[in-house]
């Protein structure tokens, strides 16, 4: 009877992953055409999806020219990254520090700022009479994605690639082979 119970409760588990998979954000496949795309271009910005739908997600993915991208409503706002962080796969949940939002990657801990891409970490300095732990910038560490609403339309703009970033190695070694690429 209790290994009826234990096989019934895995099912229901298993169905309750499925049905969370199934409703929770889904992946966008965009390419960035320089003859310039109908609906999917709106002066060199691409799109990656209507307004109300992201906002109901909370965050959708998309490929851009092969770089993956996430982008999430948070607090009244959307937001636009690289989708990996700039040590390896890039999934993450949102948290308040020091009074910024931020991605938290869970398997580094990595603390990414939405608005700029900075790295933040917690650090002493050792000269102050009493120590205590501040939060303070590692620099830029993640490529951010300038975000357009347009008649409900959601679009970004594509890198700007003068420039490098710390998660741009990770954006071009899963761009060039995928997952067998980074390691797993």
């Amino acid at each position: 009877m209790l290994d009826l119970i234990i096989l019934s409760l895995h099912f229901f588990i298993c169905f309750l992953i499925s049905i969370a998979i199934w409703c929770g954000p889904k992946d966008v496949d965009l390419h960035s055409s320089s003859t310039g795309g109908a609906d999917l271009e709106l002066e060199g910005l691409i799109f990656i999806g209507k307004e109300e739908d992201i906002k109901k997600s909370q965050r959708v993915t998309a490929k851009i020219n092969g770089r993956e991208i996430v982008v999430f409503y948070h607090e009244g706002k959307f937001h636009a990254l690289d989708s990996r962080c700039y040590r390896k796969i890039f999934a993450f949940v949102i948290s308040d520090i020091d009074g910024q939002a931020c991605i938290v990657c869970p398997w580094h801990k990595f603390k990414i700022t939405l608005e700029t891409g900075e790295g933040l970490y917690e650090g002493i300095n050792p000269l102050e009479p009493s120590p205590t732990p501040k939060w303070q910038s590692k620099g830029v560490k993640q490529r951010i994605h300038k975000v357009t609403i347009d008649n409900g339309n959601v679009y970004v703009s594509p890198p700007d690639l003068s420039v490098s970033f710390d998660s741009d190695y990770f954006a071009d070694k899963y761009k060039n082979g995928g997952e067998l690429a980074m390691g797993k």
